[in-house]
């Protein structure tokens, strides 16, 4: 880029990047104050202490001591991996059949995909407590109807990914190793999947950062203290008048999530890279 066009986008684009990190930069304030009172040496939540690891590791109520908040938060992550687990899986398979389904029935599909992305999760809460509180009352209760709620919540996210991965790709790879003497299915294995490599990455990822994050159907599923999640854990803490450790908890799962979504901006940038785009499928198809 010339130096004269540089200037000229600077000078066009320049108030938007400021007003752009001004936002970010009062979205992580909040964060900061958390994460810097989950350092206070005293009970203080409102105010700034000596820093200390005391809410963390030497408190009897601290993160690595408390039964309770260990629970919250082994909860939480087994529920946010068997989410990707079973979410991940269903939806690249839904993705894939929407988008070699043909006729006016598909279309229709097609916009059922996006109901749970445009409905409010207070409503898709309350619709899945009175689902298996009325209806599927064999299921268990607790951690079971919770994950079941998870996943139907997120499988949608899963489509959406999938499908815009697909869509970018088209039939022509497939096709080519249809005419080199694949099966359908040796073409789905080894020329498609590879290429949606991306797009299922960031399906889990997706699908864990909100499953982890999630209060509204957790709630309305949970059964008691056993099945509560950090969420529902800090929520209910909080209001009275909690100590400091709540602050440590959730400061442990913003570590989490953070190195999540880390990990997913290193792959994706590896993929873009060098990553498999369907070529290594095809040698294999033809050999």
């Amino acid at each position: 880029m010339s130096r004269p066009l540089s200037r000229l986008v600077r000078k066009r684009f320049g108030p938007l990047a400021i007003l752009t990190w001004l936002y970010v930069l009062w979205s992580l304030v909040p964060v900061l104050v958390a994460v810097r009172i989950s350092f206070n040496s005293g009970r203080s939540r409102s105010a700034f202490q000596a820093p200390s690891w005391r809410w963390y590791f030497d408190d009897p109520t601290s993160v690595w001591r408390s039964d309770e908040l260990q629970t919250a938060m082994m909860n939480s992550l087994r529920l946010a991996g068997l989410c990707m687990l079973i979410a991940v899986p269903l939806g690249v398979m839904m993705a894939v059949g929407l988008q070699r389904w043909k006729g006016r029935v598909s279309r229709g599909a097609n916009n059922l995909m996006l109901l749970p992305l445009v409905t409010p999760e207070i409503v898709i809460g309350v619709a899945l407590f009175l689902v298996f509180t009325q209806i599927y009352t064999g299921v268990p209760r607790g951690f079971t109807t919770m994950l079941l709620g998870h996943v139907t919540f997120t499988v949608s996210f899963v489509v959406i990914i999938v499908r815009g991965r697909l869509i970018s790709i088209g039939t022509q790879f497939e096709e080519a190793a249809r005419d080199l003497g694949a099966t359908r299915l040796q073409a789905l294995r080894l020329v498609l999947l590879p290429q949606l490599g991306p797009a299922i990455f960031a399906s889990l990822m997706v699908t864990f950062a909100t499953s982890i994050d999630d209060f509204v159907i957790s709630s309305f599923l949970s059964t008691g203290a056993g099945t509560e999640t950090v969420p529902i854990k800090i929520y209910s803490t909080a209001r009275a008048s909690a100590t400091p450790n709540v602050n440590a908890l959730a400061t442990v799962m913003l570590v989490i999530t953070l190195l999540a979504v880390a990990l997913t901006a290193l792959v994706l940038r590896r993929w873009r890279r060098g990553g498999p785009d369907g070529t290594a499928g095809l040698v294999g198809v033809s050999i």
